[in-house]
């Protein structure tokens, strides 16, 4: 993602934001931490990015990604787990920890779920299912994802301007992409064997 991002500058910092609020495995929070460290001078081998245009960038990649999920919950439903859960990762159980998000919350969880991980990357599919009028949806998406992106932009700005923070990072890279080599690789082996599971919609059936 690092060299993603730093390689295609705010087109890759949009991408990856549009994907991961559509519903794709993909952590926004690194996103978010990796723009806000370039934003200073310590990683010298990357673009220097602002602050204010990585807030605003991610956040419009963000509401659109939402806007695609909730579309697709209003129009196709669970049929679209169904049909591409498995290439997305995606199952059944998530949609259902969504469902129960907005059942308890109601229509404040649209906002609520932006600021969960996890949650937030379905959240707007139960929208979508429930029919949520789509001004409300959209407005409260482009909140919760305002607050999200001004708070990890910030957090990897301030790292990255923190010197023994950077030296560390430097020092670790190899080691540190390993590790997360190995939790990537333990994610999706343990989303792939609770999509097995039956959902909470189907249990109690026969």
């Amino acid at each position: 993602m690092q060299h993603f991002i730093s390689h295609y500058g705010y087109f890759g910092l949009f991408l990856i934001t549009v994907l991961s609020s559509a519903c794709l495995p993909i952590p926004s929070e690194v996103a978010f931490g990796l723009a806000g460290a370039f934003c200073t001078t310590a990683f010298t081998t990357h673009p220097q990015f602002s602050v204010a245009s990585v807030v605003i960038i991610g956040t419009i990649g963000e509401v659109i990604g939402a806007v695609i999920a909730y579309e697709l919950g209003r129009y196709a439903g669970r049929a679209i787990v169904d049909r591409y859960g498995k290439y997305l990762l995606l199952s059944h159980k998530d949609l259902d920890s969504a469902e129960v998000w907005f059942e308890k919350y109601g229509t404040p969880s649209v906002f609520l779920g932006r600021l969960v991980p996890v949650v937030r990357a379905v959240i707007s599919l139960p929208a979508g299912l429930a029919e949520m009028k789509r001004g409300r949806f959209l407005a409260l998406t482009t909140l919760g994802s305002l607050i999200w992106a001004v708070l990890l932009t910030e957090l990897g700005y301030h790292a990255g301007k923190n010197q023994h923070f950077v030296k560390y990072f430097h020092d670790a890279e190899y080691p540190i992409i390993a590790l997360v080599v190995l939790v990537l690789a333990a994610g999706v082996w343990h989303r792939w064997h609770s999509m097995k599971k039956p959902p909470r919609h189907a249990r109690g059936r026969g």
